[in-house]
């Protein structure tokens, strides 16, 4: 990494994160090196054209779209000589292993998960199946599918009030960021929370709360031999960390490091290991839990392939209070892009078969 590398940066996408990409974009640009890397910055609007002139973050911040001629995916040559891309997308056709696809067939080292961990990690109901599989301790949890639950409405929340207990927290299967997400404390609510996650997926998860959570996070960062960050503790301004408490008002809080117990801090630190290589994860990753305040009991929640890198974000947060800075932290993301790229490129892509005897 002696000479200048060309990076390419991708926000924006065709995600009901499309906003939160573009608040953790101007971050990561306010980060980069520009002595180190040259930025090529890539932007993809709301309907999933690719902007690759002028300025794509200026133009998609003011609501614009690419012109209807706009490719819906980039020419070769438009990606030639980049040397890195850094995906800051969030949530579908960014997040969840299309677009690392695309990559992957182009030749182009990115940072972050490949196109598996992406999928299984961004598919709620998928990942809880292999969380369980590898003995990490989870709330109990069912899936309703959309034409499930417009079909046998009734059915559905007999099945949920009798597997689960209230409070119960629907989420579309395939979403970030708390988008579509509502908290039920009797029938109504929950049918209504219901409604709301199908309108964003085919597939809801539906999980049992726990009472008197805190919730914790904790950074991985890394390849096969990843590392966690110290665990943060998020103070959410609404009853749960929902869209708002996120990203609007402004009145949530954190604490890092997390004030549990050593013993605590050990357990969500391997299981975020765990976590990650479960879903054989690559760059990075937050690992969320929910932790009972009154039993100690800790729950893995979601692993999260692109964490927000917002000034606001716990990922970048984590990695600094556990003394690796912000624009130290991108050097290292792309770092572990060209060595995962390097180590892909030595599997063997052509079949000789051996002469007959």
């Amino acid at each position: 990494m002696s000479s200048q590398l060309r990076i390419g940066v991708i926000f924006g996408g065709r995600s009901g994160e499309h906003e939160v990409s573009l608040s953790s974009v101007q971050a990561v640009l306010k980060a980069i090196d520009k002595e180190r890397y040259t930025i090529v910055p890539i932007g993809i609007d709301k309907q999933g054209r690719w902007l690759l002139d002028g300025d794509p973050l200026e133009q998609l911040i003011c609501g614009g779209s690419a012109s209807a001629d706009a490719p819906f995916w980039p020419r070769p040559e438009q990606l030639a000589g980049i040397d890195v891309i850094i995906p800051v997308l969030h949530g579908t056709f960014g997040e969840d292993g299309t677009l690392q696809g695309m990559l992957d067939l182009a030749g182009i080292p990115y940072v972050g998960c490949g196109v598996l961990a992406s999928a299984l990690a961004m598919d709620k109901a998928v990942s809880k199946m292999l969380f369980a599989a590898h003995g990490l301790p989870q709330t109990p949890w069912q899936v309703v599918m959309r034409e499930e639950w417009k079909a046998q409405p009734h059915d559905v929340l007999d099945r949920l009030e009798t597997h689960l207990a209230y409070p119960m927290f629907t989420k579309p299967a395939n979403l970030g960021s708390s988008v579509g997400i509502s908290k039920a404390n009797d029938r109504d609510s929950l049918a209504a929370g219901l409604t709301e996650a199908a309108a964003w997926d085919r597939k809801t998860v539906v999980e049992q709360g726990v009472l008197h959570a805190r919730e914790i996070e904790c950074a991985v960062l890394g390849n096969d031999d990843a590392i966690a960050s110290l665990p943060g503790e998020i103070i959410p301004s609404n009853e749960f960390y929902d869209y708002a408490a996120k990203y609007l008002d402004g009145a949530s809080s954190e604490r890092i490091p997390a004030p549990i117990t050593p013993e605590q801090t050990t357990a969500v630190q391997d299981m975020a290991v765990r976590a990650f290589h479960a879903v054989d994860g690559s760059g990075l990753s937050r690992v969320d839990f929910l932790l009972n305040n009154d039993t100690g009991e800790v729950f893995l929640n979601e692993v999260n392939t692109m964490p927000g890198f917002t000034s606001i974000s716990m990922y970048p947060k984590l990695w600094e209070a556990s003394g690796v800075p912000y624009p130290r932290l991108v050097d290292r993301l792309i770092e572990l892009a060209l060595v995962r790229h390097a180590e892909r490129s030595r599997n063997r892509t052509t079949f000789t078969a051996l002469p007959q005897a």
